[in-house]
């Protein structure tokens, strides 16, 4: 093997193990307990994946496997370090960071989301981010009240 193919490979290796940072969000970090306790189990599984790659003899390889683990480490590091915690609302008189709402759009549908931290967003599990749109016209807001115009127009039917 030449030393030109091991270098052109090494450089190859390195593009692929240089990964960017994850992007931060520039909104408060809030976080509800479960999120909280999320980030801390995606740390600590991000440091054993990265653990579990330093055992692999292939330098090139161990680069590769160690990328994305490191990574993520450094990401949740920072999010953990800027978690602002909120306990859930005293009230359910109006919709808050923790609330649960129920809501009816204008096509009909009913639908029901968690309003949580950003890292916790899952839509497809119920929960939204306290920055997405929806989630930031319905703050504040209590059941029977109107959010949106015409086809976006939503009602709060409840709050918990």
């Amino acid at each position: 093997m030449s030393v030109a193919f091991t270098k052109e490979e090494s450089a190859e290796t390195a593009s692929e193990t240089l990964l960017p940072d994850r992007p931060i969000s520039p909104h408060p970090n809030l976080v509800t307990e479960a999120g909280l306790q999320a980030l801390q189990a995606q740390l600590q599984q991000a440091r054993e994946a990265y653990e579990a790659a330093q055992t692999i003899e292939d330098v090139n390889e161990k680069r590769r496997q160690s990328a994305v683990p490191l990574r993520d480490a450094r990401y949740l590091t920072e999010r953990l370090r800027t978690a602002q915690f909120v306990p859930n609302p005293a009230s359910n008189d109006s919709v808050a960071f923790g609330s649960t709402v129920t809501f009816s759009r204008a096509d009909g549908r009913v639908q029901t989301y968690r309003i949580v931290g950003e890292d916790e967003a899952d839509p497809k599990a119920g929960t939204i981010s306290f920055v997405a749109p929806v989630a930031r016209s319905l703050m504040g807001k209590a059941v029977g009240d109107v959010v949106g115009a015409g086809a976006q127009a939503i009602e709060i039917l409840s709050i918990g």
